[in-house]
């Protein structure tokens, strides 16, 4: 597999083209954002921490009969993936109530919610990533409703699925977001829906069960510091970082020694 000209580059991944036009290489930077790229910092590792977990988690969730774009992971930064045709939304789930969804209805941070949340934002930097109705969806044809009801039913399946995967290692899923993507599928001569895009502690809020110490991005939004030792330690729970690994203190912009589990 030839790796070919940038086709995109996003604020944490890079997409390359290759010599299968089906097929794209997926690049994880070191590149850390928030509050819509305002805030930015390089945090040397993440991006590989990302690779392995997110690899980790789509295969499990393939396994689990979810479609999704990942064909394999082809070294410490890159996977190979499925061409998709990106939908412009991002599907967030909600199990906890925190972050914007405290700040806009005032619900107390923490708080448990009864059944799942779901919500719908268009991707734009530029407009703040608004959140958007169905009919939103529907009316600029973004999706048609078989898609969304498809991609609902995906989306609550994926997180009863990892629910289970995260409180296993002893990690509450407190929301997600989630993107989808169409494919072609050659044998059915018809286009597909499949989970797209990464699932790691950058898209995800994780914190310990009984501590409820963030293991995610949330540690670089609130400047708590140490964000690859927080994604080491979900790595780490998977069961795709050896206990042996000695991980010193680390902040923001520092190296560190990251070594994993051959498969």
């Amino acid at each position: 597999m030839n790796k070919g000209k940038k086709l995109y580059e996003g604020k944490a991944k890079i997409i390359y083209a290759t010599n299968e036009k089906d097929l794209v290489i997926q690049h994880f930077k070191d590149d850390a954002t928030a509050f819509n790229n305002l805030k930015k910092a390089n945090v040397e590792g993440k991006g590989v921490l990302n690779n392995r977990i997110s690899e980790h988690v789509l295969s499990s969730l393939s396994q689990c009969g979810i479609k999704t774009h990942l064909i394999k992971r082809i070294n410490m930064r890159e996977q190979l993936v499925k061409h998709a045709e990106i939908i412009p939304i991002e599907f967030i789930v909600r199990n906890i109530a925190t972050g914007s969804l405290s700040k806009r209805l005032g619900i107390a941070d923490g708080t448990v919610l009864e059944k799942p949340l779901f919500e719908y934002c268009y991707k734009d930097d530029a407009l703040g990533d608004p959140l958007i109705g169905k009919e939103h969806i529907f009316a600029f044809g973004w999706a048609n409703e078989n898609e969304i009801n498809e991609i609902d039913k995906m989306t609550f399946r994926i997180n009863d699925i990892l629910q289970g995967m995260f409180r296993g290692i002893g990690i509450k899923l407190v929301d997600f977001k989630l993107e989808y993507g169409k494919v072609w599928n050659k044998e059915k001569n018809i286009k597909e829906i499949v989970l797209a895009d990464e699932i790691s502690p950058d898209t995800c809020r994780l914190w310990d069960v009984k501590s409820e110490k963030k293991l995610d991005k949330d540690r670089f939004r609130k400047d708590l510091g140490n964000i690859v030792q927080a994604y080491q330690e979900v790595a780490r729970r998977l069961g795709i970082m050896p206990e042996e690994t000695n991980v010193s203190e680390v902040n923001f912009g520092k190296t560190t020694s990251i070594k994993f589990k051959k498969k």
